[in-house]
């Protein structure tokens, strides 16, 4: 069974993504950006949290009628696991790992509940293009959501915009 565009696109930022990174030099994964915003390390670390509390969410979200979900501090899970001090391929790896998985996950989604539409919803607040409180959605979006977090975060690595 071929796979959506959308999933087909995630999985090609994943496969393109991770040479790259490992490309990047330890030294060069630690540098602090001079705006004071994380290294390269504490980004993929920020990616590797996301993709946890994202798969907890998009499982749990095949079980109930709402997308009421909590938040994370994300700068407190950064500081928390210490990621500056962690090896760089071994972040890389347990990232491409973990958002295959995730992959995985939402390729597994049963089509009735990624487009089931949920009123009652957190997105206002978890979500990274936010959604409207009032504003139904579904799980296919917040899927989708997490991929454009993904990119993101991969555009302030790369320094260019990721598609």
């Amino acid at each position: 069974m071929a796979m959506e565009p959308w999933l087909e696109d995630f999985k090609q930022t994943i496969d393109s993504a991770f040479p790259r990174l490992l490309r990047i030099s330890e030294a060069d994964s630690e540098a602090p950006p001079a705006d004071e915003h994380w290294s390269s390390k504490q980004i993929i670390g920020h990616l590797i949290d996301s993709a946890a509390n994202n798969h907890a969410r998009f499982v749990l979200a095949q079980f109930k009628d709402d997308l009421v979900f909590p938040g994370y501090d994300q700068n407190k899970w950064v500081q928390a696991q210490q990621y500056e001090s962690a090896s760089w391929p071994q972040l890389v790896e347990l990232w491409r790992a973990y958002n295959l998985h995730l992959l995985h996950v939402m390729s597994s989604a049963p089509k009735e509940k990624l487009n089931q539409v949920r009123t009652e919803h957190s997105l206002q607040t978890i979500a990274f293009e936010t959604v409207d409180r009032t504003a139904p959605t579904t799980l296919e979006y917040l899927m989708k959501d997490y991929v454009a977090h993904l990119k993101h975060h991969l555009s302030q690595v790369f320094g260019e915009v990721v598609t």
